[in-house]
């Protein structure tokens, strides 16, 4: 399986403060990767380094195997995207005329506006001037400007922070289609139930340091304590071991028509999150 971004030991340090520190992972082509931590963890100077906005201080960063200093040459800034807080939009301009700027920037149809637009649902909304937008208009007309070129590898930085549920969810969907398509996707976010709902993988970062990678099932099953809740008829909750005593058990109350209910007693990546680090993710 082909490696679209790898880093290598990789550490970034802001004169005396350690922003990353040892860092060792890769993105498989056609991933949907997520970089889980809280809010000063590192997720953003990761970003940084892979689109060579910064470089780092010790180790080897590359994105399509080549170093990421490579990357501000137009030819590769044309095979990535990127969506940061930092939007880039002219607030002047319209949503549309934003749109067509870019579209000239990438060489890409004008016709792509329409398609990103209905992504984003602002297809009704594009003649608005940027500054008029509310926050979570904005940030969705930047996701419309990244997804445009329908990029290789594109960058996500907390893309739905300022969303409101149903408008994440009709992201979501953009996004599964544009991987569908071929995009490698490298998310970063606090929000453990987005990466559940979307990634393949997912490392966690705390302190600069990943702390924990594996794909979403895999960790579940790692961390699960493997016992099952059973809800009877008359409003009891009962536990159940795993191997052939809790089998037995369920099967007497199925045979008593006792049951109402049953969970696997799973974790959430936020439960794994909390247990590896010991911290939230406010």
């Amino acid at each position: 399986m082909e490696t679209i971004i790898e880093m290598k030991h990789v550490e970034k340090r802001f004169g005396n403060e350690t922003a990353l520190a040892q860092l060792d992972f890769h993105v498989n082509r056609g991933e949907i990767f997520g970089f889980l931590g809280p809010s000063g963890s590192g997720k953003t100077t990761t970003i940084k380094i892979l689109t060579g906005q910064l470089l780092p201080t010790g180790g080897n960063a590359s994105v399509f195997g080549k170093s990421v200093s490579s990357l501000k040459q137009p030819v590769n800034r044309k095979r990535f995207g990127v969506l940061t807080d930092n939007s880039g939009l002219y607030g002047r301009l319209s949503i549309y005329d934003n749109l067509k700027l870019y579209c000239d920037l990438y060489e890409v149809p004008r016709t792509k506006i329409a398609d990103v637009l209905a992504i984003v649902q602002l297809q009704h909304e594009q003649q608005k001037r940027v500054s008029a937008l509310s926050k979570g208009m904005r940030q969705r007309v930047a996701l419309a400007r990244a997804l445009l070129h329908e990029p290789e590898l594109l960058f996500l930085d907390e893309p739905t922070s300022a969303l409101d549920p149903v408008n994440t969810l009709h992201i979501y969907d953009g996004l599964r289609a544009l991987n569908d398509r071929g995009t490698t996707i490298f998310l970063t976010t606090h929000d453990m139930q987005e990466a559940e709902t979307l990634c393949d993988r997912v490392a966690f970062l705390n302190n600069g340091q990943i702390q924990l990678i594996g794909s979403p099932e895999e960790l579940k099953k790692q961390f699960s304590d493997s016992t099952l809740t059973v809800a009877l008829k008359n409003g009891e909750s009962i536990a159940l071991p795993s191997g052939q005593e809790g089998a037995q058990q369920l099967f007497d109350y199925m045979k008593e028509d006792q049951v109402d209910t049953i969970h696997s007693n799973e974790p959430t990546l936020g439960d794994i999150f909390i247990q590896v680090t010991g911290r939230k993710l406010a």
